[in-house]
């Protein structure tokens, strides 16, 4: 599958808004979705899914029994592509969003830090093929991130799905 997505998708670095200021992402990535979604300034559409992506999502909800309808691929190409402190709590998700997270290719670290300031966090080593369930009050409690390393890390691609709740409107 990680063969076949690193071949088949449009792996692009797309810029954000952050902190007031865009920047382009420090990672790749792309999607498929049956609606529009926005993050970060970034509104991506609707866009056919591959077959590869298509029969992972089927996977997926027979696994969780969550119909997920959009995609995010990150494509993290070593240890200096990562992701920062955030909650995928955008409102067309919905309140107490289910994200399905896959990860593809080599171990990476993934932080969990509580947003009421108490200092717990709980870090795991994401090992290929692994699939991890973000549900509940996940979002509106916790904030997440895949740090820089500066140890040798090959490339790992995480696959992200979500349910579009309410799109917004053009």
């Amino acid at each position: 599958l990680a063969d076949t997505l690193r071949a088949g998708l449009d792996w692009q670095a797309r810029p954000i808004r952050l902190f007031g200021r865009q920047v382009l992402q420090p990672r790749l990535m792309d999607w498929a979705g049956d609606h529009p979604y926005t993050y970060s300034g970034l509104t991506l559409g609707p866009k056919p899914w591959p077959d590869a992506l298509q029969d992972t999502r089927d996977r997926v909800h027979a696994t969780t029994g969550i119909p997920f309808d959009h995609v995010l691929a990150n494509r993290y190409r070593d240890g200096r592509d990562s992701m920062g402190w955030h909650s995928d709590d955008e409102p067309e998700l919905g309140p107490d969003p289910p994200i399905a997270s896959i990860s593809l290719g080599a171990v990476r670290r993934f932080a969990l830090r509580r947003k009421d300031r108490t200092g717990e966090r709980v870090v795991l080593d994401l090992p290929h093929g692994s699939l991890l369930l973000l549900a509940g009050a996940t979002q509106r409690r916790w904030v997440h991130h895949v740090p820089k390393t500066a140890r040798p890390v090959g490339e790992r691609i995480n696959l992200t799905f979500r349910r579009i709740l309410s799109p917004r409107p053009p």
